[in-house]
């Protein structure tokens, strides 16, 4: 592991000598993740990109890129671009990146089962905002905002995310 790498361990998750408690998926963790299991998959991904809600926050980093109105995220297996980001109208399932909540204001995107998905593999593995503490995730790795906003910031282009 690199000192640039963010890694999961079983309480929290650590990035430059520094602890921030999280949350992973209901499913737990898992050596085979499946659309749908609530699980984080085990795992060295990549960090492919970052979005934000601009109406909601400054720009959180000079690579991350607006999520507008109608950006969403194909979920269904039997769609051409199965986890990958759409816009709507999209006639297959989908979840919204510009939620009424604040849970997507900053999404850190990770490459699982990404750029070439396969069919049932399990989409969107991002790092986003806790519901709160204790809380699970449908997969992915959540944070306390301030934390999440801190680590956006900092985050370069070799830093990984480990899930061991």
């Amino acid at each position: 592991m690199k000192p640039t790498d963010l890694v999961l361990t079983p309480t929290h998750l650590r990035f430059l000598n520094r602890r921030f408690p999280c949350t992973i998926g209901r499913g737990g963790l898992a050596k085979r993740k499946k659309e749908g299991d609530g699980a984080t998959p085990i795992g060295t991904h990549r960090l492919v990109g970052m979005l934000y809600r601009p109406d909601r926050m400054a720009r959180p980093a000079d690579w991350a890129l607006p999520i507008k109105p109608g950006d969403l995220w194909s979920d269904d297996i039997r769609d051409p671009d199965y986890n990958m980001m759409v816009r709507a109208p999209h006639a297959f399932s989908h979840e919204r990146l510009r939620r009424a909540d604040p849970m997507y204001d900053l999404i850190i995107l990770t490459d699982w089962n990404w750029p070439y998905a396969v069919k049932g593999r399990g989409s969107a593995i991002f790092i986003h905002q806790w519901r709160g503490k204790g809380r699970p995730t449908a997969g992915c790795i959540g944070l306390d905002r301030r934390h999440l906003r801190w680590i956006a910031a900092r985050i370069r282009h070799e830093t990984r995310l480990v899930i061991a």
